[in-house]
């Protein structure tokens, strides 16, 4: 007894053939075709099966993102700690820097200001000319020493975050005035005498405030008042030469 299953139904039953039953594989594909051929399952089905694909690719690629980030994180994390300790060094001796220079500064300007007045005559005298002499040579205004550079006190550091602006020391400095009286005999002379204190690399803002014709010894001279300042020439222009002391006399 042989039992027939119809695997395809509607379709029409085929002949009986005496070595049993056998499949119809082009009745199935026709089969399997008309159920696909809904445009919208077909589409669905195909958007399920890429979705699948890209969502794998994606898996991956963000899995392989994760790695090499993870890789910078700890090389980053390793560089900081190197410069930490790099910039702490050089915080260091940007500090003794500044302060070698602040107190190098406060030496020169010590060193600087302690020959005004030396400088400030020896001017003068260089400037005087023939027939002309002086009757007052004082100060004016502020006294010197008032703003003493060994009293100067460097800022604070800088504890802000960014790049820092190198220390840029300024130190406190006296402006001396003084006040020239003299004579002469010669108008000319009085001019040549201030030409050359203006030519001078230590004086200036020279001004001539007043000058009167007096009669001395039966003669008619002039007498003329000037007002001058100190200046502090550039250190290229200067010359420093040790002070000798002449040995004593046998």
């Amino acid at each position: 007894m042989r039992i027939e299953i119809n695997l395809l139904p509607g379709a029409k039953r085929g002949r009986r053939r005496s070595k049993g039953a056998a499949l119809d594989f082009k009745a199935m594909g026709a089969a399997i075709a008309a159920r696909f051929r809904d445009v919208w399952l077909s589409a669905a089905i195909g958007s399920g099966a890429v979705a699948v694909v890209v969502i794998g690719v994606l898996f991956m690629m963000q899995r392989s993102s994760e790695a090499a980030l993870i890789a910078l994180q700890e090389k980053a994390v390793a560089d900081s700690a190197r410069f930490a300790v790099v910039l702490a060094d050089r915080a260091r001796a940007e500090a003794k820097r500044d302060s070698a220079l602040t107190q190098l500064n406060i030496i020169k300007a010590i060193d600087g200001d302690r020959l005004i007045w030396p400088h400030i005559l020896d001017e003068v005298s260089r400037a005087m000319p023939p027939y002309t002499w002086l009757r007052t040579l004082a100060v004016t205004g502020t006294a010197q020493g008032t703003n003493p550079a060994a009293a100067f006190r460097p800022p604070p550091p800088d504890t802000t975050k960014g790049k820092k602006k190198r220390l840029v020391i300024e130190l406190p400095r006296d402006t001396v005035r003084f006040h020239i009286v003299g004579r002469t005999a010669d108008l000319q002379a009085f001019t040549l005498f201030m030409q050359t204190l203006e030519d001078s690399p230590y004086l200036g803002a020279v001004l001539f405030t007043k000058t009167e014709t007096m009669i001395e010894g039966a003669k008619e001279i002039k007498q003329f008042e000037l007002d001058l300042m100190f200046t502090r020439p550039d250190s290229s222009l200067l010359k420093r030469v040790p002070f000798t002391i002449p040995p004593p006399p046998r």
